[in-house]
């Protein structure tokens, strides 16, 4: 991992991009909004419904993201003064993009790209992950920022074929 003056820096990169929106460490009490921004952009993605209960998926962000990730939250908030949205968020180690889900309609601002920035600016120079072979619009947007196919493989839980990216650091001076 990056040292902690790295990381914060490319925090306030971070904060600066997705300006008008907020940009703060994960929260427990938006945990139910968080899954159901997740659960609604992922199905979009897919063209697909979620089988699984609403509190299968937030006791999965509890066990198995949250911890071994770094997670940020973008947050809109409201010019009229109303509850504010929970609109993107990233999961991800020095290693690894466990989740990266912006709202749908929230995509296309530079918010995914920002989050990305933040995943590779504190990486330790690889990162690896995972999207659904059917998430054409994921597949292009990894690839769009250096993500290379390393393998394909099958989900078993969801049954659909998936594929697995890598995006290695340029090293200055290099081809």
């Amino acid at each position: 991992m990056t040292d902690d003056a790295s990381a914060d820096a490319a925090f306030e990169v971070l904060a600066a991009r997705v300006r008008p929106f907020r940009v703060v460490p994960h929260d427990p009490a938006c945990a139910d909004e968080l899954v159901a921004m997740w659960r609604a952009s992922f199905e979009h993605a897919l063209g697909l419904l979620d089988p699984h209960p609403i509190e299968e998926q937030r006791t999965y962000l509890e066990t198995q993201v949250l911890p071994g990730n770094s997670v940020l939250v973008v947050i809109e908030d409201r010019a009229d003064g109303g509850p504010a949205r929970v609109v993107a968020f990233v999961a991800a180690s020095d290693a690894r993009i466990a989740q990266l889900y912006v709202a749908v309609d929230r995509q296309r601002r530079g918010i995914g790209e920002a989050l990305l920035g933040w995943a590779k600016a504190r990486s330790a120079g690889v990162l690896r992950l995972h999207t659904f072979e059917r998430n054409a619009v994921a597949r292009a947007f990894y690839e769009r920022h250096g993500f290379r196919v390393v393998a394909r493989g099958f989900e078993p839980e969801w049954r659909l074929p998936d594929v697995e990216y890598e995006w290695v650091r340029r090293v200055s001076g290099t081809k």
